[in-house]
């Protein structure tokens, strides 16, 4: 059986679904927030250590400013109301991407990974202005800037997950069978289940169905 440490999920479908059911976008956006409560909850009880959660990337600043504003006054709210309940739990918080947000959002992603810095349950990875070539970009200019040999091992020290493993797992919802720009470094040997339901009906069980189908996996490795 094998072993799982680390979840990803590009959680696509919010907008789309929320369009279908509520005849509004941002509704999705909100229905989303309560299915990754839902996965966090899920991912404690299977004893899993780092969950990454593809929240912006830095191709969404192309949407209607209606739209991002919503998604950061989402997102302020979240950490105001929420981050107490992480830090008791034992979750530690941590953002992967340039923090180049309005001075309020920035204050609370700060305040946030600081209190919950020490915290080992689970790690919650909030992908926040992410993206992998540009991750990688960087990644090559601090090797180049501190004059390291470019090697495998000297570049996943230089990148945003540094200290964190691999994913074991890569889920995306929505019914969408790409990457999107999403750890692609990261993900080279990682199971990728892509699954049909959009984001905000994704549940405990579908995700659990998940898990269970890959513990089945033979994984090689490129071995035999």
């Amino acid at each position: 059986m094998n072993p799982l440490n680390h979840v990803a999920i590009i959680m696509d479908g919010n907008g789309r679904w929320g369009l279908k059911y509520k005849n509004s976008r941002n509704e999705g956006h909100r229905a989303g927030l309560r299915t990754v409560e839902k996965i966090i909850r899920e991912s404690i009880k299977n004893n899993i250590k780092f969950l990454t959660l593809f929240a912006f990337s830095t191709e969404n600043w192309k949407r209607p400013k209606k739209e991002i504003n919503f998604l950061f006054n989402l997102l302020e709210n979240f950490l105001q109301n929420k981050i107490d309940d992480l830090y008791n739990q034992n979750i530690k918080l941590k953002i992967l991407g340039k923090k180049n947000f309005p001075k309020k959002i920035n204050k609370l992603l700060y305040l946030s990974e600081k209190k919950t810095f020490k915290n080992n349950r689970l790690q919650v990875n909030l992908a926040l202005n992410y993206g992998s070539k540009s991750e990688l970009i960087n990644a090559f200019k601090s090797i180049k800037k501190n004059k390291d040999k470019i090697t495998e091992k000297t570049l996943s020290k230089h990148l945003l997950t540094k200290n964190i493993p691999d994913p074991d797992i890569l889920i995306r919802t929505g019914n969408t069978k790409r990457l999107s720009n999403f750890l692609l470094w990261q993900i080279a040997y990682t199971e990728i289940f892509f699954e049909k339901k959009l984001w905000p009906a994704f549940n405990e069980a579908d995700y659990n169905k998940i898990i269970t189908n890959y513990k089945k996996i033979k994984r090689n490795f490129g071995n035999i």
